[in-house]
């Protein structure tokens, strides 16, 4: 599945740019991306890491997600020069903190950003977190960058159902595009009760860390022997069968980070991949949907 030729890639390329999932204003998205957590920290990686980045646009995981909290915004700083001169291919999302959600602390926030990632506009901002800050001064502040063209829409992070259900009783809080949480196939305490009720709003979910951090976020995922089972059954490695699993459905985004090329290729060689529902099925027994509602998973 990691195969590195150019035909190879070009035939990840080709599935990754078809197989996609819609926003609900109706923008064609890639169901795999690009996350960045600590990306930009360790200056003796920095050009890998751009490297990276722009090899996953070009093999279609053009979807890629930073926040300012990353690196204290280096990460901002490294995708800015990794999208530079293919800004117009690439659907950039960036998260701003809690406590800089409201007023004029949000407008400038977003503007830092927008410096950081030498751009005029982010297609997507998310709410990192709940804070303190009312959620109706957020929507408003969020609404008011939609008029003022810095973003294209917005979105929250790591709201659970009750969050979910306050923002949608708030005025303009049905534009909320996404909810970017925590789902992995070691975590799926969101299939209980929130990716149902968003199913039902048409809001889609937006996966991160789905490779539980290579593993490290749920022990036992990567060496369980129906996870090694049905990789070896395609040919692939246990965190691409993860991945794959993620993208099971039409409505999840998945955005794993990659900072070396080796890594790309395999998270992107991922949408290859179609489980079959006797191989969904034994995953579901080895890793069961809890009986009962959970709280949220975050890191």
């Amino acid at each position: 599945m990691t195969k590195d030729s150019n035909e190879h890639l070009a035939e990840i390329a080709r599935m990754n740019q078809s197989n996609r999932m819609l926003l609900p204003d109706g923008t064609s998205l890639p169901r795999i991306g690009q996350g960045t957590w600590n990306m930009g920290d360790d200056a003796s990686r920095r050009e890998e890491e751009i490297a990276a980045l722009r090899l996953g646009v070009e093999l279609g995981m053009n979807l890629i997600d930073t926040a300012e909290m990353y690196g204290d915004g280096r990460s901002e700083l490294l995708v800015g020069e990794a999208i530079k001169g293919i800004r117009d291919q690439v659907f950039l999302v960036s998260k701003v903190y809690p406590h800089n959600a409201g007023n004029e602390r949000l407008i400038r926030s977003c503007e830092e950003s927008l410096k950081r990632l030498n751009t005029d506009h982010l297609d997507l901002y998310l709410l990192h977190w709940r804070g303190d800050i009312p959620l109706e001064e957020t929507v408003l502040g969020m609404e008011k960058l939609v008029s003022q063209g810095k973003i294209a829409r917005w979105g929250v992070s790591n709201f659970d159902v009750d969050d979910m259900k306050e923002l949608l009783g708030i005025a303009g809080g049905t534009h909320c595009a996404t909810n970017q949480i925590l789902y992995h196939l070691g975590s799926r305490g969101i299939e209980t009760e929130l990716l149902p009720w968003q199913r039902s709003h048409k809001i889609p979910v937006m996966a991160y860390s789905p490779l539980a951090q290579a593993g490290s976020l749920r022990k036992g995922v990567i060496e369980s022997e129906v996870v090694q089972e049905i990789a070896s059954a395609h040919n692939a490695t246990p965190l691409q069968i993860m991945l794959a699993w993620t993208m099971r459905e039409e409505d999840i985004i998945s955005i794993p980070k990659a900072s070396s090329r080796e890594h790309v290729i395999e998270n992107a060689a991922a949408g290859l991949i179609t489980l079959s529902k006797d191989e969904i099925w034994k995953l579901d027994e080895a890793f069961p949907i809890p009986s009962w509602k959970v709280p949220l998973d975050m890191i």
